[in-house]
């Protein structure tokens, strides 16, 4: 292929000014002329619960729009699974705090984008909600700059593959199930799927419950991994107590045993135990991923797209895990994550549920849509 780097000056000369032309509008900056939002809640449905927490009951969505002078829009969602007011106020600081800083800028320069968003909000925090009104912005600017290049941004990124291993999120706790029928039930669906994985909830009972929970998961689950989350609900001697026999019974990884911010308590916990220790979901930004990875708290670590910030911040909370040899797994799924994950070397799995149409031999192919594939019509 000729280009203008290529061509001699001869070449160069013969061109028709309607390639000049072309390339001009190529080059011609983006604009980010509007920002919009949807709100969605939910109706309720049957609640399922981790150790910690109802969920279901109060959930919704919040739709973020960035339109730009080129008729290109970026979109990115926001999901909450327990908050009531939380969608509301999310959309809020998007409609009142994000909205005229965003306005005029040129999504070629996310960095610079999160920069000035970071300055312009640290008054009010960079963490909670702020942080998700943060990470679904960077979303949405990726978004444009996939649709403007005609490309999905995981090969944007520089791919480091075009499929993900993904795990079922299948075995909650439930109303009325003290024989354990619609925890057994959810995985058998699961793996009837073609899930190669799944994960299970632990810790809201006694640790005889947990075991008995871990052997009907695998009498189900055969050869296939299981994970388990145990949703922060440990103390640092219960965490070990319990990390033992999870350990002995060849559990893959063991999730989220204590606070978040019990870094030390991490640091003591994945030195005494051999089993893999996976955590992040709600740490938020770089910073606090580092803190986690200099202690030496965790062999797997879990970004969240809506805490741990957007592409931009993910790609660096990547970059420091892997320097230090650790893998990284995703906390949720979805196109974002996928695009996300599909660019980090270090990524080993993504963290879905339900039938997957691009799922082949526990893997789900990379989207092929240009962008986040997040908007309508997405893949």
């Amino acid at each position: 292929m000729i280009t203008a780097n290529t061509m001699n000056r001869r070449q160069l000369l013969s061109l028709p000014l309607a390639a000049f032309a072309t390339a001009a509008e190529q080059r011609k900056a983006l604009k980010i002329t509007a920002l919009e939002t949807d709100l969605v809640i939910n109706p309720a449905r049957r609640p399922n619960y981790d150790a910690l927490q109802q969920l279901g009951v109060h959930s919704g969505t919040v739709t973020l729009r960035l339109k730009t002078d080129g008729g290109i829009t970026g979109y990115a969602t926001s999901n909450f699974g327990a908050i009531e007011g939380g969608p509301k106020a999310l959309r809020a600081i998007l409609e009142e705090e994000v909205k005229p800083l965003i306005v005029g800028q040129d999504p070629a320069f996310p960095k610079r984008i999160r920069a000035h968003l970071h300055r312009s909000l640290q008054y009010q925090g960079l963490t909670g909600l702020s942080q998700f009104a943060l990470a679904a912005t960077d979303i949405a600017v990726w978004d444009i700059l996939g649709k403007h290049a005609q490309m999905p941004v995981w090969r944007m990124l520089g791919a480091a593959r075009d499929r993900m291993p993904v795990y079922s999120m299948c075995g909650w706790y439930y109303d009325n199930d003290d024989d354990l029928s619609q925890y057994k039930k959810e995985m058998e669906i699961a793996l009837g799927h073609g899930y190669q994985a799944i994960k299970i909830k632990t810790g809201r009972y006694t640790l005889a419950d947990d075991e008995r929970r871990i052997r009907l998961a695998q009498d189900i689950a055969g050869k296939r991994r299981i994970m388990i989350d145990a949703n922060q609900v440990f103390d640092r001697n219960e965490a070990l107590r319990r990390g033992r026999l999870y350990q002995q019974m060849g559990i893959f990884w063991y999730e989220e045993p204590l606070p978040p911010h019990d870094m030390q308590g991490y640091s003591e916990l994945a030195a005494a135990l051999d089993i893999r220790l996976a955590t992040g979901e709600n740490l938020y930004t770089k910073y606090q991923f580092n803190d986690l990875i200099q202690r030496r708290g965790a062999d797997i670590v879990q970004p969240d797209n809506r805490r741990a910030g957007g592409v931009t911040e993910w790609l660096e909370i990547a970059a420091i895990a892997d320097a230090a040899g650790l893998s990284l797994a995703s906390h949720g799924g979805g196109s974002a994550n996928m695009n996300m994950l599909c660019a980090i070397p270090n990524a080993i799995y993504m963290e879905t549920g339900g039938p997957q149409k691009r799922m082949v031999n526990g893997e789900v192919l990379a989207p092929e849509a240009p962008g986040m594939s997040t908007g309508p019509g997405s893949e």
